[in-house]
Parts: C-alpha cells; sequence; structure tokens
C-alpha cells in the first residue's frame, strides 16, 4: 500500500495493485481459515459447505411460527450475539465464545447453534425500523431471523454475497 502511495501514475503499478490485491485475498483466506477451525459442535464436514465466501459478527433476532399460531420468542428482546458463517451451501449461526489459554491471549472459538441451506432460504433487505437489519428467512418464512450489521455498508456487502449464492 505505501508502495503504490509513492508510485501514483508510474511505470508499474498496475503490477503493484495486482500483487496487492493478491496479498489482501491471501490474508483474508488465511483470516478465514483460522475462524473456520474454531467451529465446535458442527455435525458435519464444513469442507462440504462449499468456499467460505464470508464471516462476521451480527445481533440476531428469531421469530419462529409454530403450527398455526405464530409464537413469538418473549424472552428474546435482547439479541443473540452470533457470528455468521456463509457458505455456497449453507449458513452457519454459531456462538462466539473467548478462552483464556495458558498464555495471556484469549482465543476465539465458535459453538456451533443453527444451520440454513442456502437452497432454501429467501431474504428481506429492509427491515422497518433500522438500516442496519435484514431477514434471513427459511421455509415460507417458518424461521425468521432478523439480522444486525455494524454498519449500513456491511449489512449492503452480505446482502450483495447472498443474492449471489441466491441466484
Amino acid at each position: 500500500q505505501e508502495m503504490l502511495k509513492c508510485s501514483k501514475n508510474s511505470e508499474g503499478t498496475a503490477e503493484l495493485e495486482e500483487a496487492l490485491a493478491t496479498m489482501l485475498d491471501i490474508i483474508k483466506s488465511v483470516n478465514d481459515s483460522m475462524h473456520q477451525i474454531a467451529i465446535t459442535g458442527y455435525e458435519g464436514d464444513v469442507s462440504e459447505l462449499g468456499k467460505l465466501l464470508m464471516q462476521g459478527s451480527f445481533n440476531v433476532w428469531t421469530d419462529h411460527k409454530k403450527g398455526h399460531n405464530k409464537v413469538k420468542d418473549l424472552a428474546r428482546f435482547k439479541p443473540m450475539q452470533r457470528h455468521l458463517f456463509l457458505y455456497t451451501k449453507m449458513l452457519l449461526f454459531c456462538k462466539k465464545r473467548e478462552e483464556n489459554t495458558d498464555g495471556h491471549e484469549k482465543t476465539a472459538s465458535y459453538s456451533f447453534k443453527n444451520s440454513l441451506k442456502m437452497s432454501t432460504v429467501g431474504i428481506t433487505e429492509n427491515v422497518k425500523g433500522d438500516n442496519k437489519k435484514f431477514e434471513i428467512w427459511y421455509n415460507g418464512r417458518e424461521e425468521v431471523y432478523i439480522i444486525q450489521a455494524s454498519s449500513v455498508e456491511l449489512k449492503n456487502t452480505w446482502i450483495s454475497e447472498i443474492r449471489k449464492v441466491l441466484t
């Protein structure tokens, strides 16, 4: 990045930009791998879920319909903190846990909580009242997950990736 700043409109700028993009992709891939190997409690093999497209932490609310009665989780006024892993075939919901190791650094692990097959979900891009929220729903809105990103930009990035998977 520093080299690019010093070489604006110079010979080799395109090659530097390409090299930077490659390095950033490698860093993202390594970072994603580090998070993936920390998933615990998932019964399947994460390598069968397709490519990991995105991962990150969100506030999540759930709304489930049971039979003919719509039952809201009344105890769920507060959101759940969930770390989402978006694969081409599946969306995993995990609970992030930080544990102190023998050293002084905390290591994160992710307890698997739920998964949704991407071939069976729908998405609602805007939730009334908050431009950082979107919905992912399953089985004809029988299960609805309201997801709140930390920013509108992050929400839009996730929606864009989810749309690519769905189409």
